[in-house]
């Protein structure tokens, strides 16, 4: 089955789930040839496991807390958060907290 992303000029709700965080799932809101933009749901002790992409990506934390492992370091995110890595940096996602983030990723470098 195809996943259903945003049309261009349509409105998105990514304001923070609340209530519902713990049943929600990662979810691709908008992709295409040059962006993807996903709203990443990670429950409290779960992580999205060391991996590096070739565009350039923003990590915007929503609600709860997330720590991003770098390679020399960690960084941690709270909702308001906002962070940006440059292209083929390598990192991790640990949810600290149930925590849900808006992660933009340019596909071309």
């Amino acid at each position: 089955m195809a996943l259903a992303h945003a049309s261009p000029g349509q409105a998105l709700d990514v304001r923070p789930l609340g209530p519902r965080l713990a049943d929600a799932k990662t979810l691709a809101l908008f992709k295409s040839e040059d962006l993807e933009i996903l709203r990443l749901v990670l429950l409290a002790g779960r992580s999205f496991p060391q991996h590096k992409v070739p565009g350039e990506v923003t990590i915007h934390c929503l609600e709860g807390s997330l720590d991003i492992q770098l390679e020399a370091r960690s960084v941690r995110l709270e909702a308001g958060a906002l962070l940006f890595l440059t292209r083929h940096t390598v990192h991790a996602v640990h949810a600290v907290t149930d925590a849900s983030a808006l992660v933009t990723i340019c596909l071309k470098p």
